[in-house]
């Protein structure tokens, strides 16, 4: 190991030599389960009234234990935990993982604060955890069954709920698991210090997360940070969403930023893939383990079946997979072996005329090994057992792995991809990891790990900066409105682009304004958020008369009047925002404005400080974007312009981050290229000491 991994202040927890077991039923269940593992270290059950557990001699303390134990479960009452960790502590123990509920959860943290001040220095997992399993040297901190088996290599599982982990043990997939551990409510240990701890350990090949909530975002970005220097993807099931997302209410943009969007962000922004189901998160890290990170999105699919090709082209397509053409000479060398009726594309279907015929698909797929691809896939679903012989299945998968030392090869590590999950047997799946191949179980879950893999490794070559938190000001703090004027005179300090304008307290003031812009926009100032809901706007203002009328119906309802040049017509109109999440911070959105805002709900999500190229893609990304390009001959939007505004924006956030609490620019005016952008309306509120 490491000398980084050794030094680790929870190497001894991690790796013990010897296992302390505190309690009754629970611990020795520990006991029996670290016993099943083959754990060659000492296990001492520590017990004050019974003189065996589980068949080993008890001791009736942490003080008669012959030495500090490296990792100790602790499975009794919350309020005997505390004497335990003490006790612990006292004697330079490694670490324990405290099983017991009732902490934070039940007394206002209390109990929990006590907890950590009789740890000390000393890690504790937990509480309210299940604890650990090292599957490489079979200790087993777990007072409950689980399915995996002693490796020398594997993914690590990261939990925040124990059953889901239980669950998870339990795969058939021929993935091979290391280490799953719980953080339950994570009150020492946080989920970036137990990242970044199997980040370190060489055995570990990729780590997985089903997580409720990040807890330290900092160490988060840190711990990641920590697994891509060492060449391992991080990938992510993000379980519910934050209530408290949405401290702001004022704004459209509160309707687009919510707790789930800002988290699937900060995982991007972060190179973390991002999955929806258990079976997913159990495909990638499978084809992380075998493969690592891909370089590229280029697959290629084979098949005996025309419907399977035409059905992966389709769901490859739905996650931004690659089909490159082949050329002439790739396909002839790819179809010299097989029936001269077999056409080679990609997708590629070879039919069934030489299935089972090694002296065809040997250099069939040496052929196939020579593209440059990250991943090529062959579908192939078993029979069920009992209906038929496999032998010719066992010819396909031979033929797939002699391709691995062609001499030629260029493409990564293939997968054979089962239709469904349930039709690769787990002693078919064993088979295929044995060769070095993928077994990939499930179509859509495949090209889902594709892609993964593929954001991974493409942030790995090319890392975003980590995102910075901008906290903004905490709920509490006293919030004030500003005025529309104010806050475009604000914006405009920083770039963007305003209309020209004048305040104006008289009616012969805004019938002079009027004159003087031509063609103008009226509107109530004050601390109105929403204005066209008071009647307080007026628009398309071009003689005396309308001034006149637009003056006198404002001016009864505002003490001031916001009087503008009417914009140019748009291509297109935005929603640029600002909003906050009580754990990531101020983050940005950005999608369709003006009327469409909630109804479309197109919008993307990013995180501070910006990244031009992250803008460009979020654009991309929105269903908005045709019309950016200029749709059906209509002409394109000042997408240049754009970015430079979403730039300049992201300066003034990040200069006004600790009193900022909303913005809402709403709409922005996308004009045609060359012809700019302009802050048509905006809305900013803040927070300011009270007086």
């Amino acid at each position: 190991m490491t000398d980084s991994l050794t030094q680790h202040r929870f190497h001894r927890l991690l790796n013990p030599r010897s296992i302390a077991v505190v309690g009754g039923s629970w611990a020795s269940a520990v006991v029996d389960q670290s016993e099943r593992m083959g754990f060659e270290g000492e296990i001492w059950p520590v017990h004050p009234r019974h003189d065996s557990v589980s068949g080993r001699r008890a001791f009736a303390s942490i003080d008669d234990l012959p030495e500090p134990p490296d990792a100790t479960f602790i499975g009794v009452n919350r309020h005997a935990t505390l004497e335990v960790v003490r006790a612990l502590a006292a004697r330079g123990a490694g670490g324990a993982t405290c099983f017991a509920a009732g902490w934070a959860e039940a007394d206002g943290g209390a109990l929990q604060e006590a907890l950590l001040q009789a740890a000390g220095d000393m890690p504790i997992f937990g509480p309210n955890c299940y604890g650990l399993i090292n599957y490489c040297n079979g200790a087993t901190l777990w007072p409950d069954v689980h399915g995996g088996k002693r490796v020398e290599k594997g993914a690590a599982l990261i939990c925040q709920s124990s059953n889901i982990a239980i669950n998870l043990t339990m795969q058939k997939r021929a993935l091979p698991l290391a280490f799953v551990l719980t953080l339950g409510n994570g009150a020492q240990v946080s989920l970036g210090d137990m990242i970044e701890a199997v980040a370190l350990d060489p055995r570990v090949t990729t780590i997985g997360l089903y997580i409720e909530g990040f807890g330290d975002a900092e160490r988060f970005v840190e711990a990641v940070a920590c697994a891509h220097a060492h060449g391992k993807g991080v990938v992510a099931m993000k379980a519910g969403q934050s209530e408290g997302g949405q401290a702001l209410t004022l704004s459209h943009t509160a309707s687009l930023a919510g707790g789930a969007a800002v988290a699937s962000a900060f995982l991007a922004r972060n190179g973390v893939a991002e999955v929806g189901t258990l079976p997913t998160l159990l495909e990638t890290l499978k084809l992380l383990h075998f493969k690592g990170p891909l370089g590229n999105r280029r697959v290629i699919s084979v098949s005996c079946s025309g419907g399977e090709a035409g059905h992966m082209a389709d769901l490859g397509a739905q996650v931004g997979l690659e089909f490159p053409a082949l050329s002439a000479a790739e396909a002839e060398r790819i179809g010299a072996s097989l029936n001269p009726l077999v056409t080679v594309s990609n997708p590629f279907d070879y039919n069934t005329f030489d299935w089972g015929d090694a002296a065809a698909l040997n250099p069939m797929w040496d052929g196939i090994m020579a593209l440059d691809l990250a991943h090529p896939m062959l579908v192939i679903d078993w029979p069920a057992d009992g209906t038929g012989p496999t032998h010719t299945w066992d010819t396909a998968v031979e033929a797939v792995a002699q391709a691995l030392h062609s001499p030629d090869r260029r493409a990564g590590v293939p997968a054979l991809v089962a239709s469904l999950p349930e039709n690769m047997p787990e002693h078919a799946a064993e088979k295929i990891a044995a060769f070095g191949l993928v077994p990939a179980q499930g179509l859509q879950e495949q090209v889902q790990a594709v892609a993964g893999a593929a954001l991974i490794g493409a942030f790995q070559a090319a890392p975003i900066p980590a995102p910075k938190r901008l906290a903004g000001p905490e709920p509490a703090a006293h919030l004030r409105l500003i005025d529309e004027a104010t806050a475009k005179r604000e914006l405009a300090d920083f770039g963007l682009p305003v209309p020209a304008h004048r305040v104006c307290r008289t009616e012969a003031e805004v019938v002079a304004a009027v004159a003087g812009f031509g063609t103008a926009a009226a509107k109530i100032l004050g601390d109105f958020a929403h204005k066209t809901d008071l009647g307080g706007v007026r628009l398309g203002l071009e003689d005396e008369a309308s001034a006149r009328a637009a003056a006198r119906d404002l001016l009864a309802l505002s003490e001031y009047v916001l009087v503008e040049q009417m914009a140019a017509r748009p291509v297109v109109e935005m929603i640029l925002g600002v909003a906050r999440d009580p754990v990531l911070g101020l983050h940005l959105v950005v999608g369709a404005g003006g009327v469409l805002t909630e109804i479309l709900a197109d919008s993307a999500l990013l995180l501070f400080p910006l990244q031009r190229t992250e803008i460009d893609a979020a654009l991309r990304s929105l269903r908005l974007w045709p019309l950016l390009e200029g749709y059906r001959g209509a002409p394109a939007g000042d997408v240049a312009a754009l970015i430079d505004a979403i730039m300049a924006l992201g300066t003034y956030v990040e200069a006004q981050a600790d009193s900022l609490a909303e913005l809402d620019i709403n709409p922005l005016f996308v004009h045609a290229e060359g012809q700019a952008v302009t802050v048509v309306d905006a809305l900013i509120r803040r927070a300011e000491p009270e007086r």
